[in-house]
């Protein structure tokens, strides 16, 4: 009874620090659905944001007459928006051509260039076969693009020049979606440890660019701010240019974290083996741990020192498996149950920003949450919607890009699983629990056993802060070693179905693999795909390996 109870209990309090809280699934199903009773959330807030859906007409006299020409809008005045996109009827038809917009800010008269929006977006989705792949709600849809605060527009949508077949036309039933994000949750008061310092180079904050930058240190106390930025908040941000299009060489990321007092397990916790800590010392970590939290209120999770993340992994529902799944590993021999308990390689959990931090409306969703079995690979994008954004406006652009992928394309949630912004900062993606093996909609043939994390930004020409880069580096330190894999490590996947992978072909991939390694595309951008390889050696170290 004692030791049942013991269990219960321990269980209850890992469930505190993962949001939404589910039940544990077998482990042999390779895809776990919640019933609605089970993981529905309470009634969201009455959050703000709308989308305007306007068909597009003909532009040129070929498609007056049938043929593929041009499709758009004139300049008109709209109703304010901040994200752009291009939805049509059939999911499985591309659009082949180039689809540009022009933007009035809004209030003023200054209209900007004519701006490209990325048409090859498919491969940015469920699998084929899959519940939410074959769903009818869904719509084919270009990439959002993230254009700040406007009233006007103007849209043309051109098919490429034809060969000796001539143009291939534009899919039907054309539309363009303009998101408002609305305004964000109210100001929370609690203090939150989010970066705030804008990228003006690709350097970590702190890091002497000749321009004044405020540091912030890793193991620097908390500042006090809101835990999103509304709209008219002033953030404590470096006067720099978040819209440059060139950046300096990457630095080299920092070393694993000095851990935090305030998120330190007891040591008497500690002196037992992480699979099983003592009970008391473990609820009195805890305790300080998540004095401030309640269950699908909290708008942030705190970053946790690495004993205390090792402990706290011990207790998590039995389907997160604790060593390498079977074949997905092959780098390292199977390590022995005292050698697990000293070792467990797994990343300490960094700060996150959690649904309810950037303001989603749950209402919007599919009520249940859909799992996987494991996890053994992480794919890295970049959200194509743009560098034009503040860190103070990323959860703004989360809203859009929420917005877009649910109410536009037609998919059951945000289709990542994890977003970063140009800050470092972190943020819960698709709903099911940050510590569970959600299953994403975001690399089409490979979703299953894998997770997908979107850097905010476009990255074919510009690179990426070294602030995401470390990032994602931290991330997939953590998720990934909560199933026990080495981000060094190659792992084998089975494709869905795919352009470059056939359906049932079996895939060797890095275990922190680019969205281009299991499709064929720029994502996510050249300049990300190149800082990989430092991502996977910064998470090895950070898990202690």
């Amino acid at each position: 009874m004692r030791a049942s109870l013991a269990s219960s209990i321990a269980v209850t309090c890992a469930a505190v620090l993962a949001l939404p809280v589910s039940s544990a699934a077998p482990a042999a199903a390779e895809v776990l659905v919640q019933p609605p009773a089970a993981s529905a959330l309470p009634p969201a807030p009455d959050l703000p944001g709308s989308t305007q859906s306007l068909p597009l007409g003909p532009l040129g006299p070929s498609s007056r007459a049938g043929g593929p020409g041009e499709q758009g809008l004139p300049r008109r005045d709209v109703k304010p928006f901040s994200l752009v996109g291009v939805v049509w009827d059939d999911p499985r038809a591309p659009l082949h051509g180039t689809v540009q917009v022009r933007t009035r800010a809004t209030g003023t008269d200054t209209w900007s260039q004519w701006q490209d929006v990325e048409t090859h977006n498919d491969e940015h989705g469920a699998d084929p076969d899959s519940a939410e792949g074959t769903s009818r709600a869904l719509r084919g849809s270009t990439a959002p693009l993230w254009v700040g605060d406007s009233d006007g527009v103007e849209i043309r949508v051109r098919a490429e020049a034809g060969g000796t077949g001539g143009a291939p036309p534009l899919p039907a039933g054309l539309r363009l979606e303009l998101v408002d994000p609305g305004e964000g949750p109210e100001a929370q008061t609690d203090t939150e440890p989010v970066l705030e310092t804008e990228p003006g180079t690709g350097t970590e904050p702190g890091t002497d660019t000749g321009t004044e930058v405020e540091p912030v240190a890793e193991a620097a106390p908390p500042q006090t701010r809101t835990a999103t930025a509304p709209a008219g908040a002033t953030a404590a941000v470096a006067p720099a240019d978040a819209t440059s299009a060139a950046v300096a060489p990457e630095a080299p990321l920092p070393p694993a974290p000095t851990p935090a007092p305030a998120a330190t397990v007891p040591a008497a916790a500690l002196a037992a083996p992480p699979a099983a800590p003592p009970l008391s010392g473990l609820l009195a970590g805890l305790g300080a741990i998540n004095s401030q939290l309640t269950p699908y209120a909290a708008p942030w999770l705190p970053a946790l020192s690495k004993e205390a993340t090792e402990a706290i992994a011990s207790y998590l529902p039995p389907f997160l498996p604790r060593t390498p799944a079977s074949g997905a590993e092959t780098q390292e021999p199977a390590k022995t149950p005292v050698q697990a308990a000293a070792a467990p390689y797994i990343g300490p959990r960094p700060a996150i920003v959690t649904r309810k931090g950037w303001g989603a409306d749950e209402s919007i969703r599919e009520k249940t949450f859909v799992y996987t079995n494991t996890i053994k690979a992480a794919f890295v994008h970049h959200s194509a919607t743009g560098n034009n954004y503040t860190c103070a406006q990323a959860p703004s652009v989360l809203r859009s890009i929420y917005r877009y992928h649910v109410l536009s394309s037609g998919w059951r949630d945000f289709g990542y699983n994890f977003a970063i912004d140009k800050c470092g900062n972190i943020y819960e993606g698709r709903a099911g629990g940050v510590d569970k093996p959600v299953l994403g909609a975001h690399t089409l043939g490979f979703n299953t056993s894998t997770m997908g994390i979107a850097v905010l930004g476009t990255f074919s020409t510009t690179a990426p802060p070294a602030a995401s880069v470390t990032a994602v580096a931290r991330l997939t330190a953590w998720k990934l070693g909560l199933h026990g894999i080495n981000p060094k490590g190659s792992v084998t996947l089975t494709s869905g179905g795919g352009n470059l992978y056939a359906k049932g072909t079996k895939v060797k991939f890095n275990a922190i693999a680019g969205h281009r390694d299991g499709f064929a595309t720029d994502c996510p951008g050249s300049l990300l795909y190149g800082k990989l390889g430092t991502a996977r050696t910064s998470a090895a170290s950070y898990q202690g390996r």
